[in-house]
């Protein structure tokens, strides 16, 4: 255990919590259920935002901004929309506050709003009221938007960043022409999620499809990615819906084709949240701290000196000012932790909680030796080697450690997904051995809603590389196609 983090072994959510909080990612807010983002962690979340700021870019996709008040009226536009947030969704009905004479801060009643507002749970109804003033042509379209931005749902348990009453987000937005066209894009942001998970986050993925039961609400279809976490437990990691013409005919948004034919618009929405931090949590970490994909650490590399006169310090100062450059020029980001007020077993042990993939530590019989000493977060293993070359050296072993967090977490993956035919062997293994369990369903939202019942478990998806498979509902006994994914969730 490092710095009061209990063992992930001994209580797994308490041991998160404490990493959370010990590693300097968030603390907790005066406000119930939301958190404070600390520059450490919201450090991680902006190199997030910036790789998938890029890729959307590079599908065709623009930044825009709506506002975070939704007049309730649009909200009954659409049926399932509203059944599905209307328990989360925290409403504004006044706009002044007022002095009640006796030192109490009270509603003014005579600020009472005509049409109440509703803090932003999801933008799909403001966003298609606006569209039905940007589309009349099938010129317009298709119609690529995303947004960055704050939502709000009205959680009764909240855990920092896997499930908080604010939270961060990117939603997409978009219009399409036809049916085809819109699903290839819900398909194509699926990619996009599942490429940046595993290729930056290093977290293996399975993709597919949620049942009607779990769908988005309003959507006719909606694609997830799904990640197994450490403890066995699922958690979604990014969903893309395609809504049809559902929100077009809400919000009468139609366009007139080549033929001068009138028709309402397709569309789609697919977000990824702050939620990805608790994914690159809990998939890595381990009783001594953070583990950080080197391409999403803040710091990839840390220098620390080990001296005891100044002029040993200004020699390995302007050693690590060379290696520096050199690190800079590959897109490496280093520190040189050249503090004073702190001993380097300090230094050693908070670069450990924190995550940072690479300690170089450098003493005066270092700079005899021209050597370093290298230490890896992933292994905790240190090696000597010599400084001719150190910056390559670091560079290959940096897409090493990449390569290595991802084999380990798709090996834990692979070893934690069972295939199970019997519901006894199905309840047993949930509670001795949790993770993904791949079972025959018999399609019926009943059987799927019994099982959730009696054991906490849900489908988290239908597989998109599902291969077909003639077996019995685990429940039921009645005939099944495929196998469809279970695990307990976040």
């Amino acid at each position: 255990m490092s710095k009061g983090i209990i063992s992930k072994d001994e209580d797994y959510s308490q041991w998160f919590n404490d990493l959370v909080i010990k590693a300097d990612l968030a603390e907790y807010s005066p406000v119930r259920g939301c958190m404070i983002i600390k520059p450490y962690g919201y450090s991680i979340w902006e190199k997030i935002q910036a790789v998938l700021d890029k890729m959307f870019k590079e599908t065709g996709h623009s930044n825009a901004y709506f506002p975070l008040f939704i007049p309730k009226s649009f909200f009954s536009k659409e049926a399932s929309h509203v059944d599905g947030f209307a328990k989360e969704c925290a409403v504004v009905t006044h706009y002044r506050l007022k002095n009640d004479g006796n030192g109490n801060i009270i509603v003014d009643e005579d600020a009472k709003l005509e049409e109440e507002l509703i803090v932003r749970p999801t933008s799909e109804t403001i966003i298609w009221h606006t569209y039905k003033g940007w589309i009349q042509s099938y010129r317009d379209l298709p119609l690529l938007i995303n947004q960055w931005a704050n939502v709000v749902r009205w959680e009764m348990r909240t855990r920092l960043f896997l499930r908080t009453t604010e939270f961060l987000w990117q939603e997409g937005h978009t219009a399409h022409a036809t049916q085809q066209e819109a699903i290839a894009e819900a398909e194509l942001m699926l990619d996009v999620y599942a490429d940046f998970v595993e290729n930056w986050m290093a977290v293996p993925v399975v993709k597919g499809r949620k049942t009607p039961n779990e769908r988005f609400a309003g959507a006719l279809d909606t694609y997830c990615i799904e990640a197994l976490m450490q403890d066995g437990k699922a958690l979604q990691a990014g969903t893309s819906h395609f809504l049809g013409q559902n929100f077009a005919k809400a919000f009468d948004v139609k366009f007139s084709d080549k033929e001068n034919k009138l028709d309402y618009v397709w569309a789609t929405s697919w977000g990824v949240s702050t939620r990805l931090m608790g994914a690159l949590i809990m998939s890595h970490s381990d009783d001594a701290g953070l583990v950080l994909p080197p391409m999403l650490a803040p710091i990839q590399v840390v220098v620390v000196p080990i001296y005891k006169h100044d002029e040993e310090l200004e020699n390995i100062s302007a050693y690590v000012k060379g290696l520096t450059t050199e690190l800079r020029k590959k897109n490496i980001t280093i520190k040189f932790d050249n503090r004073d007020t702190q001993r380097p077993g300090f230094k050693f042990a908070e670069y450990e909680l924190k995550g940072v993939p690479l300690r170089v530590a450098i003493g005066s019989r270092d700079m005899q030796n021209a050597t370093v000493e290298l230490a890896r977060r992933d292994t905790r293993t240190k090696e000597t080697v010599a400084q001719e070359g150190l910056a390559e050296h670091i560079e290959k072993l940096l897409e090493e450690i990449q390569q290595n967090i991802f084999k380990k977490a798709s090996t834990f993956t692979t070893e934690n997904t069972v295939e199970v035919d019997t519901y006894d062997e199905f309840k047993r293994l949930l509670d001795e051995k949790p993770g993904f369990l791949s079972a025959h369903w018999d399609g019926t939202p009943e059987t799927e809603q019994q099982i959730k019942d009696e054991t906490k478990a849900t489908i988290r998806c239908i597989p998109l590389n599902n291969k077909l498979e003639a077996g019995k509902c685990i429940l039921t006994g009645k005939p099944s196609t495929q196998r469809v994914l279970f695990a307990r969730a976040y």
